[in-house]
């Protein structure tokens, strides 16, 4: 399958964070057709998932206003220029949790809603944390939930926590760290 021509891209809005776009296309078949989508913008951006000494993983409770309401995540923001991803998870753990970390490894490049949008999240699992607190530029600083990597399964039930980046995010780690099966295996128990 081919992807389609794109005959013309029309800017239909552009704000301080978003543009959305209207892309006239000529598919494969000849078929043609109008989407509108929010395209990638700015800078790439990092999601944390940091495990402390005591296997939890640092969440964050912040305000988030497409909802209006307060939500458990993971630490995230945009590379400053000139920054690595590993340097802006670092940097964005300092500001929002008060740790950085020795460890830093990058393990997905995750999208949200590719029909529609073209944003991009890396997902980073940082270890060996250390105290470190750097000003932060959220409106005020978030609430700091540690949770223990054997109770991932509860977190996913919870209403607060539903981000599916976030969600994404900690499968990933759990497999990387060879979490999941135990995972898997007390479910089934209860």
């Amino acid at each position: 399958m081919r992807v389609p021509e794109i005959l013309r891209t029309t800017m239909l809005a552009e704000t301080r964070l978003f543009k959305i776009e209207e892309l006239h296309l000529r598919f494969s078949n000849g078929v043609e057709r109008i989407y509108e989508r929010l395209p990638a913008v700015g800078k790439p951006a990092v999601m944390v998932v940091a495990v402390n000494e005591a296997d939890e993983v640092m969440l964050i409770r912040e305000y988030a206003a497409g909802f209006h309401e307060n939500q458990l995540t993971l630490p995230k923001g945009a590379a400053e220029r000139g920054e690595t991803l590993e340097e802006a998870a670092n940097r964005e753990l300092k500001e929002e949790v008060g740790f950085g970390a020795r460890r830093i490894e990058w393990l997905k490049a995750l999208n949200l809603s590719p029909g529609h949008m073209g944003f991009t999240i890396n997902v980073m699992l940082a270890r060996d944390l250390y105290a470190a607190r750097l000003p932060a530029d959220e409106p005020e600083p978030p609430e700091v939930v540690p949770w223990p990597l054997s109770r991932i399964a509860e977190l996913s039930e919870r209403s607060d926590f539903a981000e599916a980046r976030a969600l994404a995010a900690l499968y990933l780690v759990s497999l990387r760290l060879g979490r999941l099966e135990q995972h898997t295996e007390e479910r089934r128990d209860e």
